[in-house]
């Protein structure tokens, strides 16, 4: 099935994946639709698509048919390109009744539909987009942000780094929402603890080509080479850095958001020794583990789930149980806020709480990519340096200027 779920996807079909009940069931007990949007068949394939799916799916099936009505997943590929992924947002919405929109990379994207699924009074389980706007000045009381955002993303990396004497910084960015925000976050926090930005240089998504890019960054002298951006573009930046000698002559990579998959992709003789921040990582309790060789058993290329797929899985969970304690009531506006009034409970990311914001708070930790003598099994690629809590890893609730703060 999840096969079928890969190959449709890629071709930016909508895939129907039917938990707790037959198809023939659904007219009369009318599902419970959560709908999965994301890049499918580009740069963030293997960071979010069909391992969100399968995520989602996983949730679904551990939790069941509410009030005997069954709970489906439909899974479309936004291609990354806004029109596309607001047009399927509103007939997902519109058209064939989907109650919720999750995870949704792309944070130009992820923007665009949480208009989209206010509008149509729906709920909104981010997990893919990190724009700190979704939780800042365009916050809406429809949108739940799990996993990380870039304030935290940035933040956690910047001290670990400044603190180690890398206090001049070149930013390598993605061109487009995300790659922005990234970089103004992450270059406000160097220069509030004391550091330099020797200046920045924009690259358009899912570039082949970083020699002139990279040229730029050498040029500029600066201590660390800081990328901005994230699946295949991270991981291409990495290789081609290592092959242009960039670290040879004394700058350092820091790679603001570097997945598991990246490390997977680069291998451990490339990778090793990199500082990467995550609030999950797979190994890292007895029940993450457990879930996570589940989840490695059904993914099409037997990935091992990184922190936004995690974040799924969790988000819908706690959405699924939000609606079972308004008995069924999808409405986005209440089911948010009941999903705000209780406690966050799963054993990925353990107990927690979402913010008046949206904003999922949870610890977020900072690992070291082990070197290959330091790993033990297949994707046995971290090591656990510290751990900050969630209340310094993510910006200060009244700092984000969310309308719903000061309305509280």
């Amino acid at each position: 099935m999840l096969s079928g779920i890969l190959r449709a996807a890629a071709v930016s079909a909508a895939v129907l994946v039917v938990i707790g009940g037959a198809t023939s069931a659904i007219a009369a007990d009318k599902p419970i639709k959560i709908g999965v949007l994301n890049d499918a068949s580009g740069v963030y394939a293997d960071f979010q698509g069909v391992g969100s799916v399968v995520a989602a799916r996983m949730a679904a099936e551990d939790f069941g048919p509410i009030n005997g009505r069954p709970v489906e997943i439909v899974a479309g590929d936004h291609l990354n390109k806004v029109d596309v992924g607001t047009t399927m947002a509103r007939k997902w919405l519109d058209v064939d009744g989907v109650d919720a929109i999750a995870d949704v990379p792309n944070s130009g994207i992820a923007l665009s539909v949480s208009e989209i699924v206010r509008a149509a009074n729906k709920t909104f389980l981010i997990s893919g987009g990190v724009s700190t706007d979704l939780t800042g000045a365009k916050c809406t009381p429809n949108n739940v942000h799990w996993t990380f955002d870039n304030y935290a993303l940035a933040y956690s990396l910047v001290r670990s780094v400044i603190n180690s004497g890398g206090d001049s910084w070149f930013f390598l960015t993605s061109d487009y929402a995300f790659g922005h925000d990234l970089e103004r976050a992450a270059s406000g926090l160097v220069k509030a603890n004391g550091g330099t930005v020797a200046g920045a240089v924009r690259h358009p998504l899912n570039t082949s080509d970083f020699s002139s890019f990279l040229l730029q960054a050498q040029s500029s002298k600066a201590k660390i080479v800081a990328l901005a951006n994230a699946g295949g573009d991270t991981t291409n930046a990495i290789k081609q850095a290592a092959e242009f000698g960039l670290t040879k002559s004394g700058q350092k990579l820091a790679g603001l958001v570097f997945i598991i998959n990246n490390a997977h992709a680069l291998g451990l003789p490339a990778a090793q020794g990199l500082l990467a921040v995550s609030p999950f990582y797979w190994n890292q309790s007895p029940e993450a583990r457990a879930w996570s060789l589940r989840f490695q058993k059904l993914h099409p290329k037997k990935n091992m789930p990184n922190e936004m797929q995690a974040g799924v899985y969790a988000a819908v969970l706690h959405y699924l149980k939000a609606v079972k304690a308004l008995n069924g009531d999808t409405a986005g506006d209440k089911v948010v806020a009941k999903m705000k009034e209780m406690k966050t409970n799963d054993p990925l990311f353990g107990q927690g709480t979402i913010r008046v914001d949206g904003r999922k708070m949870h610890p977020m930790h900072l690992f070291e990519v082990k070197t290959p003598s330091e790993s033990k099994e297949p994707w046995d690629y971290y090591k656990l340096v510290s751990t900050l809590p969630a209340e310094q890893a993510f910006r200060p609730l009244d700092k984000g200027g969310c309308p719903l703060v000061k309305a509280n």
